[in-house]
């Protein structure tokens, strides 16, 4: 982002002047602004939130019911931050309005314990950490937030210089650690696999671990798509990656990476549905290397997913224009549906623009959402006809991101779009009698 944009912050405010593309979409900006201000007066004490509740034999068995929300640190800190950078991103998660959306796991990753006691119990970096993890959740949770932790199936983690401790052949004794710091997701990493242990074998073992501590806590299975998660993971995990790394670099993402891990993800969008999460990785929206209509794109690309929406950005330095993308309720619900149903791609690609559908619950079959992406370094017109999604003519077309009904169309829409940029429909219809 340009260093005379005004960021967010306490009390801080700031409007740009919007773009041709962006006229269209100026009441998404607008508000969320509004959400912004609102929360800001909300929120004056937080401390008075109650911390989760205990668990008890009521618990539902389904614990990911829709895909999970919240922040992550790795995308933008790697292992440059302490327990005040995540006590400030619970705060700002509470401040910015984005808790009251959803975004409700705040995800603690790598660097976090350098040893093990005489026990075998693990040793918190106690200079990153100074308060302890058990503190550090506790202030979580009195945010009305959920406290995510990291580690790996091999002996150590990812990250090589210094060493941190994985959880192999520690699985149950770090599960159990985990839950009496009172933490609510556990991801788990796939670097130095131990030689012949499968993923699905490790990973079991840390499910096994998490059932026998009795605290339902998902588990984010990190393994980037190797062994084919998606196939065997249901019923272990709740959620896994599906490919690499969005990028290798801290704070700093390439376009062509948003895509491919978008489009890897997509084939697998059979096994998406409740406890049951693709993910293309986290989310690189407000980090350097992609502008603000790339942006947006990337964020409707992962929602058409179903995809976790993982924020990885420093969201006490967030723009307005990053707070609206991530805020804008009425795109965050297309991630949210019910259904859990995730992208199908419409026809072939034509001239780079692409189409793709993601099925809304409610509306007999007949709601869609509907991604318009123009992937060239150009502008494109991008069309789509109702046949095509298997609608009868005369649907309903509403522009998710400016929260705009654009009427009636007989038998298609079509806009153009600028280079890399994207359209985000909701289309109601009749279904087409011989489509089911």
């Amino acid at each position: 982002m340009k260093s005379s944009q005004k960021r967010f912050g306490y009390g801080l405010t700031g409007q740009r002047k919007p773009t041709p593309y962006e006229e269209t979409q100026s009441l998404a900006v607008l508000a969320g602004s509004t959400v912004l201000m609102i929360a800001l007066l909300l929120v004056a004490d937080t401390a008075a939130i109650p911390a989760t509740a205990e668990i008890t034999a009521e618990t539902p068995t389904v614990l990911a019911a829709t895909p999970p929300m919240g922040w992550a640190n790795w995308n933008r800190f790697f292992c440059d931050y302490d327990e005040q950078t995540i006590r400030a991103q619970a705060d700002a998660l509470v401040a910015t309005g984005m808790r009251d959306l959803g975004y409700k796991y705040l995800i603690i990753q790598e660097c976090i314990a350098p040893d093990r006691d005489t026990m075998g119990n693990l040793v918190v970096d106690a200079k990153r950490f100074p308060h302890g993890m058990k503190s550090l959740a506790d202030y979580i949770h009195s945010h009305g937030l959920k406290a995510g932790i990291y580690t790996d199936v091999g002996p150590f983690t990812c990250f090589s210089k210094p060493q941190y401790q994985g959880s192999y052949n520690h699985e149950d004794q770090d599960a159990e650690t985990f839950a009496s710091w009172g933490i609510d997701l556990i991801e788990v990493d796939f670097c130095n696999q131990p030689d012949n242990h499968t993923g699905k074998e490790l990973y079991g073992r840390m499910a096994a671990g998490i059932r026998r501590t009795g605290r339902p806590m998902l588990l984010y299975i990190c393994s980037w798509g190797k062994e084919a998660p998606w196939e065997w993971a249901k019923g272990v995990g709740q959620l896994w990656r599906t490919d690499e790394d969005i990028s290798y670099q801290k704070n700093h993402v390439n376009w062509n990476d948003i895509v491919r891990n978008f489009k890897s993800n997509a084939e697998h969008a059979a096994f998406n549905g409740p406890d049951s999460w693709n993910d293309p990785d986290m989310l690189e929206v407000g980090n350097a290397g992609i502008t603000p209509i790339e942006a947006r794109s990337h964020f409707s690309m992962w929602v058409i997913s179903a995809a976790p929406l993982l924020v990885g950005t420093d969201l006490t330095q967030m723009d307005l224009e990053t707070h609206a993308i991530l805020t804008n309720p009425e795109v965050i619900a297309v991630d949210q549906d019910a259904l859990g149903a995730g992208p199908i791609r419409v026809g072939d690609p034509k001239d780079a623009v692409e189409v793709w559908e993601k099925p809304l619950s409610g509306g007999r079959g007949g709601t869609k959402a509907v991604l318009l992406l123009n992937l060239a370094p150009r502008n494109a017109v991008a069309s789509i006809c109702w046949s095509d999604l298997r609608l009868r003519p005369n649907a309903r077309v509403r522009d998710l991101w400016s929260r705009k009904d654009l009427g009636i169309f007989t038998n298609g829409y079509s806009v153009e779009i600028p280079p890399h940029g994207s359209v985000l429909l909701k289309v109601s219809g009749e279904v087409l009698e011989n489509s089911l």
